[in-house]
């Protein structure tokens, strides 16, 4: 079962949060950007929900929690109307310049939550005829997976029993030459970190780029795999079981 608010996070920290690497790793999200006359601060505030900002420059897009520098701002009745703008492009309502607000929410950033989608939903077959692509799609969904695992972590009523047993610690996720994150535990509450751990409890990594697309497609056994030694698993073993579980049901959210 999707719980709403549940998904409302997933959407917010996990889908438009990789926004940030987008703006970074693709070159169509850079031109739009390029576009920009003056910097934009772009806040959605779900009632019942999350509430962050986006801040869009000419040189990237970073994500902050909260209203705190926003110029523009849209708000949602509940979480189920948030999820209706990811799932359905129907907006909110715009408080904050809401002419400016409508204007760019339908104009560059659709157009880059538009490359997102391509990027993230591409075909095997054009994955396979695309090797730039394809290291791209594989970077993308592994920071969305990345946003994904707090916000049901903290949020749905079934991974928290997962963070509930979860101590505390960085646990950190990676491709060797290609990209780490962290997600670091406090109090069994679970946040992101994009970038390799300083001193992680606890480390899960896959040995190349094209593996970790085997795994995040399902296409490999990850038993299997780890068997070959392609996947190493070290330290606090038990923080890894514990993500491992709240990744079953990031694929639930995500599907």
């Amino acid at each position: 079962m999707i719980e709403q608010k549940a998904l409302s996070y997933v959407n917010m920290y996990g889908v438009l949060g990789s926004l940030e690497n987008l703006c970074d790793l693709d070159d169509g999200a850079k031109r739009i950007l390029a576009k920009l006359d003056k910097p934009v601060s772009l806040c959605f505030k779900v009632v019942g929900g999350p509430c962050c900002t986006f801040h869009f420059t000419k040189s990237g897009c970073k994500m902050t929690e909260g209203s705190a520098g926003s110029n523009m701002m849209m708000t949602f009745a509940a979480p189920q109307h948030f999820n209706a703008l990811i799932d359905k492009s129907i907006p909110g309502v715009p408080v904050k310049a809401p002419a400016k607000t409508l204007k760019f929410l339908m104009g560059p950033f659709t157009e880059l939550t538009n490359i997102l989608n391509d990027v993230l939903r591409a075909s095997e077959e054009k994955l396979a005829a695309d090797r730039d692509l394809f290291v791209e799609n594989t970077m993308m969904t592994m920071y969305v997976i990345a946003g994904a695992i707090p916000a049901l972590a903290n949020t749905d009523s079934i991974s928290q029993i997962s963070a509930g047993n979860t101590v505390d610690g960085d646990i950190e996720m990676s491709i060797p030459n290609v990209a780490a994150i962290t997600l670091r535990v406090k109090d069994h509450k679970f946040s992101t970190v994009k970038e390799a751990a300083k001193n992680p409890r606890a480390t899960m990594q896959f040995a190349d780029i094209d593996l970790a697309h085997g795994l995040f497609a399902g296409t490999v056994s990850t038993v299997n795999e780890m068997c070959r030694g392609n996947i190493v698993l070290a330290g606090m073993i038990s923080m890894i079981d514990n993500v491992n579980r709240i990744l079953d049901r990031v694929s639930v959210y995500l599907a």
